[in-house]
């Protein structure tokens, strides 16, 4: 329950419905408002009323307690005696009240649809793991509340151990997210419990190449938990996007050909994750290309995720892969936007290394860190068990950092 800002509030204990204190707490959350403002929003409207509602069903009604106005519990409770209605049901009118009154606001969509690039040429760094944590996240359900990572100044990870840090429960996103394996090692396809399209079939390298024998939403599939509804879905990846950079080679506008194919079904989607092979090929420059600022888009939409370690050989790789993406800048004109880097798998017990490291990373400033990600066994075993890291363990600290990387770059 929110502590109040000054003292102008009083404690106050009743009791109402379970229903009613989930429904008030996710509600008031979604508006961004502290429940005791909901509540107190609640009871004014309540007593304005000319007449009572209809009666609410209190049985089993469990401890509430709020923080309210001094003398406005008084004055309830009299009006309540007026009234004819207990303490109880007097509150959970309110309650009720408020909530019809402030319906669950509706997702926004992006006008464009987001385009974010999970990239680094040096492998083993956790892009799949990224990638796949960062959808998860902004397809939560928007209706239900999820423990995020409260966001400050991402220095303070080298000093302060994960489980000391700050958390809030908040609403999902409740994003449509499109997850695109473009990888012909299919991590991320069998991290979610799915199959590599079979190499004699249709896939995203033959509809990049000209050889498509189908349509591209066909090959989509759903990621299956409660928790995302049919907003998370998943193109498979193929072992033929291995002879992807020699197709593209005799491809006209090449670098085109990742948005041609996609574009066919990214309007069905608020977001488009593509994990990206460990490669400064063509592959990447049709990465690039379809993250691109497209005309009208506002800066930051879409862009390019440098996922590293806290460690030299990350620092070596993204070197080479920013003079890449500062070339392709250059040579295409392209309005190239870095969402941020990604500090994944760290570990401050690995001493000196790894926090100088983080140090170094946090440095750079522009791009600057937008997410620190632990190593530790939750996404192992989710991975093992092949189930989305966010249903399979929704409260560890992997899935809470995945939360506020998606809010952080939201």
């Amino acid at each position: 329950m929110t502590q109040p800002s000054s003292g102008d509030r009083e404690k106050v204990v009743s009791k109402l419905p379970a229903e009613l204190q989930r429904a008030l707490k996710i509600r008031s959350a979604q508006h961004g408002l502290d429940i005791q403002h909901a509540v107190e929003a609640g009871i004014n409207s309540w007593r304005g009323l000319g007449s009572n509602l209809s009666p609410i069903d209190t049985a089993g009604a469990k401890s509430f307690s709020t923080f309210l106005p001094e003398g406005q519990w008084d004055s309830f409770r009299v009006d309540c005696g007026a009234r004819g209605v207990s303490i109880v049901q007097g509150l959970s009118q309110s309650v009720a009240l408020w909530l019809e009154k402030n319906p669950a606001p509706a997702v926004v969509r992006p006008r464009f649809v987001r385009r974010i690039i999970c990239c680094n040429q040096k492998g083993g760094v956790g892009k799949t793991a990224i990638t796949a944590g960062l959808g998860q996240a902004m397809a939560e359900d928007s209706d239900q509340l999820h423990r995020v990572r409260i966001s400050k100044y991402l220095a303070a990870m080298i000093e302060e151990p994960f489980n000391e840090l700050d958390y809030e429960e908040l609403p999902g996103l409740g994003l449509r997210v499109l997850l695109v394996d473009f990888d012909p090692q299919g991590h991320l396809t069998s991290q979610l419990g799915h199959k590599s399209l079979p190499i004699d079939g249709d896939s995203l390298t033959k509809h990049m190449s000209g050889e498509a024998k189908g349509q591209l939403q066909d090959l989509i599939v759903k990621v299956e938990d409660e928790r995302f509804g049919n907003r998370l879905h998943l193109l498979p990846a193929c072992t033929d996007a291995f002879l992807l950079d020699v197709k593209l080679s005799s491809v006209r506008a090449r670098e085109a050909a990742l948005e041609r194919a996609l574009g066919l079904v990214e309007g069905e989607y608020d977001v488009v994750v593509v994990d990206c092979p460990p490669s400064l090929g063509l592959t990447m420059d049709a990465a690039a290309h379809y993250g691109r600022r497209r005309d009208g888009e506002e800066p930051g939409n879409s862009g390019i995720l440098v996922v590293v370690q806290a460690e030299d050989s990350s620092a070596d790789a993204y070197d080479l892969l920013t003079s890449q993406l500062e070339d392709l800048r250059s040579d295409m004109d392209l309005d190239l936007d870095y969402l941020g880097i990604v500090v994944n798998q760290y570990d401050a017990r690995r001493g000196f290394i790894a926090t100088s490291s983080l140090q170094g990373w946090i440095d750079i400033k522009d791009p600057r860190v937008v997410g620190v990600i632990g190593d530790l066994k939750e996404q192992k075993e989710a991975v093992r068990m092949k189930r989305p890291l966010l249903a399979y363990a929704p409260r560890c600290d992997q899935a809470v950092g995945m939360r506020a990387l998606a809010k952080e770059i939201s």
